[in-house]
């Protein structure tokens, strides 16, 4: 639903962003790939390009997503994955740098922080935001917020760049 997605991009770029498991591509010979169920139910609730805040001669993109936790994103203790939080980052991340600069990227580097738990049930609302675009690198963080408990879950930092043209 583009018109549920609050935010100053386009109406075409809205419609992407409701429907992530299209965005993100359709998989290899349309077999399910890993975190098609996860995406399937992101929802993304915000998306702006707007002035840095501390730095009002430059942009930024902002997407916020929402998901609730379920069975599939836990670990052997009851709360979510750390490689469950990675990959949220990772995919919610991207969604950031493509609103702001339209480029394909490839990940570079991830670096998480784990802060708290966030168990079944419980609403995660992912905040990403740009930090910087380049010729070829880009960066943007991540934080993954427990609505529930209102307290920060996970952080990230994720660098990407451009991929290199493929040889033949």
């Amino acid at each position: 639903m583009p018109n549920t997605i609050i935010g100053n991009i386009d109406d075409g770029m809205k419609e992407m962003l409701s429907d992530l498991t299209n965005f993100f591509g359709k998989r290899r010979n349309n077999k399910p790939a890993f975190g098609d169920d996860i995406t399937a139910r992101m929802v993304v609730t915000h998306a702006s390009v707007q002035d840095k805040a501390d730095e009002p001669h430059k942009k930024e993109g902002r997407v916020v997503c929402e998901l609730v936790v379920t069975e599939d994103m836990l670990n052997g203790g009851g709360s979510v994955h750390g490689g469950c939080s990675a990959f949220l980052i990772d995919m919610c991340s991207t969604l950031s740098l493509i609103i702001f600069s339209h480029v394909p990227s490839v990940s570079q580097s991830l670096n998480i922080v784990y802060h708290s738990p966030a168990g079944l049930g419980e609403k995660l609302r992912i905040v990403n935001t740009t930090m910087t675009v380049g010729a070829r690198a880009m960066s943007a963080r991540t934080e993954i917020w427990n609505d529930t408990h209102h307290r920060l879950v996970a952080s990230g930092v994720h660098i990407k760049m451009q991929p290199s043209a493929p040889k033949l």
